[in-house]
Formats: C-alpha cells, structure tokens, sequence
C-alpha cells in the first residue's frame, strides 16, 4: 500500500487518467529517485517499506519513539517531527495512536513542509489534525495526502475529505491481503502455544506504552 502510493503519487497516477478525447496526450510525469521518504515510527512493517523503496534511489529518513542503539544501513535517523517533515517529499504515518500522538501532524507543523510534501497515513487518523491538513492541501501547502485512516473513521456524510482532489481516501485496508485469515490463525496458534508451555508472546500489549 505504502510502496504503490509513493510510486502512484510521484508518477501522479490519479490524475493521468484521460476523461475525454482532448485530455489524451502526454504531460510531465515525476519520478521516486532523488526524493526523500521520511517514515513516523519504525515498526517491523517499516523496516520492510524501506527495504523495497531503497532499491529506487530514495533517501530514507526515519523518527523513532525510543533511541537508536546502532546504526542501519540505509537510514537517516531524524530527532524531531519537524525535522522529519521538513526533509520529506513523502511522509509516512506509522506510528500507534497514544495520548502523545495525537495530532502530532498539526497546522503548526504543517508550515514546515514543502509544497511537493504527500502525507500517507496507514496508522491511526487521530494522528493527524485533519482539518488542519485539509486546510494545507486547500492552500498549496502540501502537493496531496493518500489516507487509509481518518478521523473520525468513517468520516461523516458530506465531509469534504471524501471528494477533495488532492487526496486518495482508502476505507482502512492498507493491512489486509490474500491471506489474511491464515496470518491471524498462524499468529493465534503459535501464541497460544507459547502460553500453553510458558514461554513469552509476541505482540503483547504494553498498558505503560498504550500499545
């Protein structure tokens, strides 16, 4: 989902599509290599979104809740929110929705961005202030946004998100696949295995954290 929005946005696929004879013809088209891809939080899903992009000539900048112990290869640590957004053409939102996250991508952070910034939520919407994005997005602030997640989720009927040209709304279905089913289960019986003969979980939720 990530990887096909930054390509879809860079080689502005939503607006290609010809709607009549005249809007046949070839028109400038944008590219990945040289552009900057900054991840919010670092999951194990983002180490995957990096590896894949790096092979297109991207730089990769990344914000992580706790410290980083070591180096890795390929990526730029960042030690703020604004400093992630300023460095960014492509902005990735993976970080969990807490108490400190919300609204993390404000108006006031906004007025850091470029003008090419494309914002890709596949997180939590509370993250980011919408109204503030949307009032980016209206004046020139921001080149788009691709949301899988809104807030509230779904937005309600009427709200402008659902129609504005400059954002690819998706129904929240950046994690699904083929074989979703088979993941849960697989994941389920290897726990409950786990809890069965004491040895630790995985994915277990942190109450201190708030994921």
């Amino acid at each position: 989902m990530v990887l096909g929005s930054v390509r879809g946005c860079a080689r502005r696929l939503p607006n290609v599509r010809p709607d009549c004879r005249a809007g046949w013809r070839i028109g400038p088209r944008g590219a990945v290599a040289g552009k900057t891809v900054a991840i919010a939080g670092f999951v194990a899903f983002c180490h995957a979104v990096a590896r894949r992009l790096k092979p297109f000539g991207v730089q990769i900048k990344v914000l992580r809740r706790s410290s980083w112990q070591y180096a890795v290869p390929g990526i730029l640590p960042v030690d703020s929110i604004e400093a992630l957004v300023a460095a960014s053409d492509h902005l990735v939102i993976a970080l969990p929705a807490t108490p400190q996250t919300v609204h993390l991508i404000n108006a006031e952070v906004l007025t850091h961005a470029k003008e090419s910034l494309h914002v890709i939520n596949v997180a939590r919407g509370r993250i980011i202030d919408q109204q503030a994005l949307l009032r980016a997005l209206d004046n020139g602030q921001l080149a788009g946004a691709t949301l899988d997640v809104t807030d509230p989720e779904p937005p309600p009927e009427g709200d402008p998100i659902y129609l504005h040209p400059k954002v690819v709304l998706t129904p929240h279905v950046s994690w699904t696949g083929a074989d979703d089913i088979k993941r849960l289960t697989d994941k389920t019986l290897v726990n409950l295995d786990a809890y069965a003969h004491g040895a630790p979980l995985a994915d277990v939720f942190d109450k201190k954290l708030g994921y």
